[in-house]
């Protein structure tokens, strides 16, 4: 799939902001704590290059972080900004309009509405790629009744000029990453708030979405199936409570409420919710609003509404509330881990990237299905007994995984010399990765084991799409996810321009030579062998797309400029990121080790000491 995460702009976010990442950790465990147990405790237009959504068989594992450029279309009339179609640009001959034109109005709103539903979501300009994805979705669903909340300037006049429909919160927030946790962020959970409160009274019903998630199919039928609702909120449930599209039900749910997906109707329950939940959150700045949302809608929950509906009476008695199932309205964990939709047998309609470390459904521009230098792939190949055989404990898991980091490493070798964007092989995992100690996967959650895991899992992609300086760690080296030759967004002209390389012994008679079982037929390599030999012999296909090796075990001698090699090294041992996490020990993750089967005896264990927490040398 066209992946495009914006880990590399701080989405999830590294360096300079980790400290703040922690602190989401620790907030973020004990929604999945509460999740795992949950069981137990209760019985328009669209540009040229944005045409199709990508393919959703498998959750790909990786992502690939460039900015969404909307090739907007100049408008050719004199329509307003609010109701012109979406992607048609105003003309940039014309000023842009005062900003007083911007601010929230019912007019405003009433521009872009439809069957009295608004679809909304709002940031800052550092989630600008993210926004353009969330809109281009939608658009794709053929949905044009949304808007934009900008939280700065610098923003508002970028998806102005994209023919983007937005509006002036009148934040005048800083246009760079706030980071989870931070005062910023909390921030911006009260506007988010205050946004609520201040549409609802317009009478019109609100869609309300974070940025980091996307719509897969239309859910306004979906969500007119429950007319008696009063709020429609998705959840942080990780175990399933219903097999089918029905609400999860209520009584079983016992994560919490999750305000990145929530509907709601201009009903007077749901307007006092709506202020009281603002109120809480200015009276004290200590409470963060997905908290204080749960507090409240909570502090009644019950009797049911009717026996069939399986909405619920809460808040104050009054309200009408319904779960939104988290097997369709997916969270991070059912989507990309667990894939609950597909082992149900039913359509995600949303997935809110929660729980995840690197994971986001974005479009991609041409250029990304068009590396400078082509593409390296392989095929990759993992013993019967690595994959299923014995238990599932960290020693397999670990030996499954060093299996793969092994034919990874070598691939990135010879995408590094040939100058090639390597294609990730689909990564296989035996456990989960969490933030807290578990025995393997979540409790009651229906993750098989083993699992196609996100690349996240074990490697920081973060780092892989950095641009680290080259005079330390060598030439970059672009990837792609492993779905990447699925998506239908790849050009034809690519995928015809396809040579398979069949490694073969050294010294075997007919090596380095062509057959014609292919397009371009099928080179016959030897194993083992050294830089000159592969510089020399794929220097032919250099306007080849796609070069895909039939292994990678003994492809690649290793470099013989020792200085590269060094500088190789220093890259892919960053590239290695960490397990979490057993029980008996604190602390309990593992590293992963890009040059394990360098050091005899290697066993995945913890930190011994404070002195051992460290990345691996």
């Amino acid at each position: 799939m066209g992946w495009k995460n914006a880990l590399d702009k701080a989405k999830p976010v590294f360096a300079t902001i980790y400290a703040a990442v922690i602190i989401g950790i620790v907030f973020s465990s004990l929604y999945v704590i509460s999740a795992i147990y949950s069981g137990k405790s209760a019985a328009d237009s669209t540009t040229s290059w944005l045409s199709r959504s990508p393919p959703l068989e498998q959750a790909p594992n990786v992502s690939q972080p460039e900015i969404v450029q909307a090739m907007s279309t100049p408008s050719l009339g004199p329509q307003s900004m609010s109701t012109r179609p979406i992607w048609e640009a105003p003309t940039r001959t014309k000023k842009m309009p005062p900003l007083k034109k911007f601010r929230l109005s019912k007019e405003l709103v009433q521009q872009r509405v439809k069957d009295n539903v608004v679809i909304v979501t709002f940031g800052n300009y550092a989630f600008m790629d993210f926004i353009l994805t969330w809109v281009k979705h939608l658009t794709d669903l053929g949905l044009s009744n949304l808007l934009i909340g900008a939280m700065d300037t610098k923003l508002l006049e970028a998806l102005y000029w994209k023919g983007v429909p937005v509006f002036d919160m009148g934040s005048h927030m800083s246009t760079i990453d706030v980071g989870w946790g931070s005062p910023t962020f909390h921030k911006m959970g009260r506007e988010k708030v205050i946004l609520i409160d201040s549409i609802l009274p317009y009478g019109f019903e609100l869609l309300m979405c974070d940025t980091d998630m996307v719509w897969l199919k239309d859910p306004l039928p979906y969500l007119a199936r429950y007319l008696e609702a009063d709020v429609l909120t998705s959840s942080d449930q990780v175990v399933p409570t219903v097999t089918d599209d029905r609400l999860d039900i209520w009584q079983q749910v016992g994560a919490a409420y999750n305000i990145g997906i929530f509907h709601w109707r201009p009903t007077d329950p749901a307007k006092r919710l709506a202020k009281e939940w603002k109120d809480m959150l200015l009276a004290d700045e200590k409470i963060w609003d997905q908290n204080g949302f749960n507090d409240l809608v909570r502090r009644q929950l019950g009797p049911p509404v009717d026996e069939e509906s399986g909405l619920v009476y809460a808040f104050d008695g009054s309200l009408k509330l319904g779960v939104l199932p988290a097997s369709i309205f997916c969270g991070g964990h059912t989507y990309f881990v667990q894939a609950m939709y597909q082992q149900l047998r039913l359509e995600p309609y949303a997935v809110h990237t929660t729980f995840q470390y690197a994971g986001m459904v974005f479009y991609d521009p041409p250029e990304y299905y068009d590396a400078p230098g082509g593409f390296l792939s392989f095929k990759p190949s993992i013993p019967k007994s690595l994959l299923l055989d014995g238990e599932h404990n960290v020693k397999s898991h670990f030996s499954l995984i060093n299996y793969q980091i092994k034919q990874i490493r070598m691939a990135l070798s010879i995408a590094s010399l040939l100058n090639r964007t390597l294609v990730m092989p689909p990564l296989w995992c035996r456990l989960d990765k969490l933030w807290f100690p578990h025995p393997g996967v979540l409790e009651g959650s229906i993750t098989r084991q083993p699992f196609i895991c996100p690349l996240d899992h074990v490697f920081e992609v973060n780092v892989m799409l950095k641009e680290l300086p080259e005079e330390i760690f060598g030439p970059q080296i672009g990837i792609r996810e492993y779905s990447f030759f699925d998506n239908p967004l790849m050009p034809k002209q690519a995928k015809e321009s396809w040579l398979d390389v069949e490694l073969c012994q050294e010294g075997t008679r007919d090596s380095v030579a062509l057959n014609t079982t292919s397009p371009l037929g099928a080179l016959r390599f030897p194993k083992r062998s050294n830089e000159e030999t592969f510089k020399t012999v794929f220097s032919s296909f250099k306007d080849v797309k796609v070069i895909q090796f039939s292994s990678m075990q003994d492809a690649f001698a290793g470099f013989t400029n020792k200085a590269r090699e060094e500088k190789f090294r220093n890259r892919v041992k960053r590239y290695i990121g960490i397990w979490c996490c057993v029980a008996e020990h604190t602390p309990g993750h593992i590293y992963y080790d890009m040059y394990w089967d360098e050091k005899p005896g290697w066993i995945p264990i913890p930190p011994q000491t404070p002195e051992d927490d460290h990345p691996p040398p």
